[in-house]
C-alpha cells in the first residue's frame, strides 16, 4: 500500500500530528505497535498541562510548552475531552528553595508565561489549607491545568480519522528502508510505502531512527511510579502541588485528577525499554516526598499504583527536525515532560517541517471536520438527562460499573467508535469501568462479556491490554474435569 505520509506511533504526539495533517489532501496512515492507542508514555503520566515556567528559555521545550498549553484549552472545547485550569503551586521550604522559585519566576517571564506570582506562607495556606505548615513561599501559576491524557489522545485520533487518516494498530515497525518513491516500512503485519515518514514512536524513536542510520540522539527511558487515591481524597488539594525541581525533573507532585481522584508521583529512575512494575522502594520514595508537601495524605485510600516510562533524550531537549541525511524523514523524538502540554504545538511544528520538504503538493481540503463530540458520561448527567437517555437507549439503564456509574451504552460506544476499544483496558480508559474503588472486581466480567459480543469473539479471547493477556482461560467446570482425569 502506498501512502503520502506514515506516522509511527499513536500516543498523544502522533495523534496530534495526525489531526494536524488531516487538514490536507494527503493519504496519511498512523502505525501503532500496540492494540490500543495511548498505550505507551501517554497512558502513565502526571496528566498535567504545565504552565511553561520550568523549561530553559530558548529551548523547544520552553517554546512549545507555552504555545501548546494555550492550545489545549481550546482543543478541549473543540474535541470534547476533560480539562480543568486549576493552576499549580511550586512549594519552597527554605531560603535555598526560595531562590529556585525566583529563578523559575524569571524563567517563566522570559518564556512568556502569564499568571505567575510568588506568594507568601499565609497566602499558600489560604489557597491550600492542607499543604505543609513548613512551606515558606510558593510560585503560583494560574495557567496550569489537568487533563485526561487518554481521552485527549482518543479525541485527537478520532478527529484525524473523521478527516480521512488511516489507523493501523498491531503494526510494529520491524524495518525501514529508503527507496526511490520514499520509504518502505515493514511491519509485523505487512509492507507499506510512504513518501514521508514521521517518527513519533516515544521510547522507540531511537530504534526507528537507527534503521536509517540516524544516530543524533539517545533515548534513556526513565521510570516514574504513581499512587492513585480514592475520590474521597480528591479535595485534599485544589491545585497541582509541586516541590522545587531537581536535576531529575519536576519531582513528586500531589494533584487532583479531572475525575475527582488524588494522584501522587512520580519518581525518576533510569531503566530499560521494558515497562517495569512498581517497586516497594519506589512507592516509599514518592510517599515520603508527597507527605512533605501534604502531610495529611491517607495512603490507606489507595485504589491503584502504576508506573510509566518517559522518553528522556540525552540532548536535554525535544528533538523535532527534518533529517538532512534522509529527505522526507522527520523526527519527533525525546518528548518527555512537558510533552503532553506541548503536543498540539509539536504537531504544528511537524506540519511546518512537512511543508518545508516540498515533497508533497500543498493541497488543503475544502471541508475539514474541526469538532468532535465525546462519549457523554452517564455519571455526569442530572436526573432529567438520565431519564431522557434511558428512554432514547435502554442500555443507559443498565449500570455495569457501580463505582463510576458507567452504563452498558457507554461501553458499547467506546468499542464502536473510530479507534474503538478492543481490550478491557481500552474500555476502562475510554469510559472508566474498573477505574473506581473496586478496580473492576465486580464490573470486569460484564465488560468482558460486552467486548466478546461486540467483537464477535469467545470470552476466552478477550484481552486485558496486549497479545497473550487473556483474562479467562476456560470454564471452571471444564477446567476441573480436565485436571481431575
Amino acid at each position: 500500500m502506498m501512502y503520502d505520509i506514515a506516522i509511527i506511533g499513536a500516543g498523544v504526539v502522533g495523534s496530534a500530528i495526525a489531526r494536524e495533517l488531516s487538514r490536507y489532501a494527503w493519504k496519511t496512515v498512523v502505525l501503532e505497535k500496540r492494540l490500543e492507542v495511548s498505550e505507551g508514555t501517554t497512558k502513565a503520566n502526571s496528566a498535567i498541562i504545565h504552565g511553561g515556567y520550568d523549561a530553559i528559555p530558548g529551548t523547544l521545550k520552553a517554546k512549545l510548552n507555552v504555545l501548546g498549553s494555550a492550545m489545549v484549552k481550546d482543543l478541549a472545547k473543540e474535541l470534547d475531552f476533560p480539562f480543568q485550569a486549576i493552576g499549580s503551586l511550586v512549594i519552597a521550604f527554605n531560603q535555598e528553595e526560595e531562590k529556585i522559585l525566583d529563578k523559575l519566576y524569571a524563567r517563566g517571564l522570559e518564556n512568556g508565561v502569564d499568571g505567575l506570582s510568588i506568594i507568601s506562607h499565609d497566602e499558600i495556606l489560604a489557597l491550600e489549607p492542607n499543604v505543609s505548615d513548613e512551606a515558606t513561599k510558593a510560585l503560583l501559576c494560574t495557567g496550569a491545568g489537568i487533563v485526561c491524557p487518554f481521552n485527549m489522545t482518543y479525541a485527537l485520533i478520532e478527529n484525524a480519522m473523521a478527516n480521512g487518516v488511516t489507523l493501523l494498530r498491531d503494526h510494529e515497525v520491524k524495518d525501514l528502508k529508503r527507496v526511490e518513491e520514499g520509504y518502505t516500512i515493514t511491519t509485523n503485519q505487512e509492507e507499506l510505502t510512504a513518501r514521508l515518514v514521521i517518527n513519533a514512536a516515544g521510547i522507540e524513536t531511537e530504534r526507528i531512527a537507527a534503521m536509517l542510520g540516524e544516530t543524533d540522539y539517545e533515548i534513556k527511558p526513565r521510570r516514574g511510579e504513581y499512587r492513585l487515591l480514592d475520590r474521597s481524597e480528591g479535595d485534599m488539594v485544589g491545585h497541582v502541588i509541586f516541590q522545587t525541581p531537581t536535576e531529575l525533573g519536576k519531582g513528586v507532585l500531589v494533584t487532583p485528577t479531572v475525575w475527582g481522584n488524588l494522584m501522587i508521583g512520580p519518581d525518576s529512575i533510569e531503566v530499560g525499554e521494558d515497562m517495569p512494575s512498581t517497586t516497594k522502594a519506589g512507592l516509599a520514595r514518592i510517599d515520603a516526598q508527597a507527605i512533605k508537601s501534604v502531610p495529611r495524605l491517607n495512603f490507606s485510600k489507595t485504589i491503584r499504583v502504576f508506573s510509566g516510562l518517559r522518553a528522556t533524550p540525552d540532548t536535554g531537549d525535544f528533538m523535532i527536525y527534518a533529517s538532512k541525511k534522509n529527505p522526507g524523514f522527520i523526527h519527533a523524538a525525546g518528548i518527555e515532560s512537558p510533552g503532553l502540554a506541548s503536543s498540539p504545538a509539536i504537531a504544528k511544528m511537524v506540519l511546518s517541517l512537512v511543508l518545508e520538504t516540498e515533497i508533497l503538493p500543498v493541497d488543503k481540503k475544502y471541508q475539514v471536520i474541526e469538532k468532535r463530540v465525546g462519549i457523554k458520561a452517564f455519571s455526569k448527567m442530572d436526573r432529567a438527562e438520565r431519564e431522557e437517555m434511558v428512554k432514547t437507549n435502554p442500555r443507559y439503564g443498565n449500570i455495569v460499573c457501580r463505582c463510576e456509574t458507567v452504563s452498558e451504552a457507554e461501553i458499547i460506544q467506546a468499542i464502536r467508535r473510530p479507534a474503538g476499544a478492543v481490550t478491557t483496558d481500552g474500555v476502562k480508559r475510554r469510559v472508566r469501568p474498573g477505574m473506581g474503588r473496586c478496580q473492576g472486581a465486580f464490573c470486569g466480567p460484564k465488560v468482558i462479556s460486552i467486548l466478546a459480543k461486540e467483537l464477535n469473539i469467545p470470552e476466552e479471547e478477550v484481552l486485558k491490554d496486549s497479545k497473550g493477556s487473556q483474562i479467562i482461560v476456560g470454564k471452571t467446570k471444564a477446567s476441573y474435569e480436565k485436571h481431575s482425569k
